[in-house]
């Protein structure tokens, strides 16, 4: 049997890419212009994906998300974003909201459509009936940092890990946003636009409210002093970014929450 995929795009000349691009790979596919109607077909067809726009008419993309969840039927329906932005405070928004990935339009072709479906479909078939061992399924990440490019590379990289990752781009809001969420770790670039890193690591480290969540922090810069203040203050790791890559952060994250 075919896998099932459900487009909800109000946009005639991307819904026919979308279609034809899936339907060219062996996929059956349907398609809905409007949210509410989308809704519905998602009810009535059970698809194994939704391919979501955020911007629809009579029910936008978070409503469908917020109406989905609250529904035992069609909650574990995976959901791929089609967005107008790859802003952080919205990929932030959508990751909250169990979205499986995100496609961005202005970024948008037809092979990375294609690679994005492949990979939830294969993810699906590999994933076995737990998470496995050191996985950071279900864990709640904060990330400070001011840099939107690896704010973007992290965020696909934790989704994919099942994470929810949340993030600032001030080190000023850090400790408030950690009070509030009480994540599992916290990530903390050295350098900020408006505090240095080390600053915020000092004040959450005098907040009881927080100091008990582990914090590893970064920098670009291969600055020992720095990486020993850090320790001193009582981070739980260090890693200069140009010579670290993404598994090995998750691995480092994975390490260290293990040992809450």
């Amino acid at each position: 049997m075919p896998k099932k995929i459900l487009i909800i795009e109000d946009n005639n000349l991307l819904g026919e890419l979308l279609m034809s691009t899936l339907k060219k790979h062996q996929y059956e596919v349907l398609w809905s212009t409007d949210g509410a109607h989308g809704l519905e077909k998602i009810r009535e067809s059970k698809p194994d994906l939704v391919l979501l726009d955020i911007g629809m008419p009579t029910m936008n993309g978070y409503e469908i998300l917020e109406a989905k969840a609250g529904d035992p039927e069609l909650k574990d329906i995976p959901v791929i974003i089609i967005s107008n932005s790859g802003e952080p405070v919205e990929i932030n928004r959508l990751l909250s909201k169990g979205v499986k990935d995100y496609l961005v339009k202005v970024q948008l072709t037809p092979e990375e459509v294609l690679e994005k479906v492949k990979n939830q479909f294969a993810r699906e078939k590999a994933m076995g009936p737990a998470p496995a061992s050191g996985s950071l399924s279900g864990k709640k990440i904060l990330w400070a940092e001011d840099d939107k490019f690896l704010i973007d590379l992290i965020a696909r990289k934790l989704l994919h890990e099942g994470s929810t990752l949340i993030t600032s781009t001030k080190g000023s809001e850090v400790v408030a946003m950690a009070e509030k969420e009480q994540p599992d770790i916290i990530m903390l670039d050295i350098l900020m636009p408006d505090m240095d890193g080390l600053e915020v690591l000092s004040a959450l480290k005098s907040n009881e409210a927080v100091k008990h969540i582990p914090v590893i922090m970064f920098s670009n810069l291969d600055d020992k002093p720095k990486a020993d203040q850090s320790q001193a203050q009582g981070a739980a790791g260090f890693f200069v970014k140009a010579m670290t890559g993404l598994d090995e952060i998750v691995g480092e994250i994975q390490r260290v929450i293990s040992k809450k």
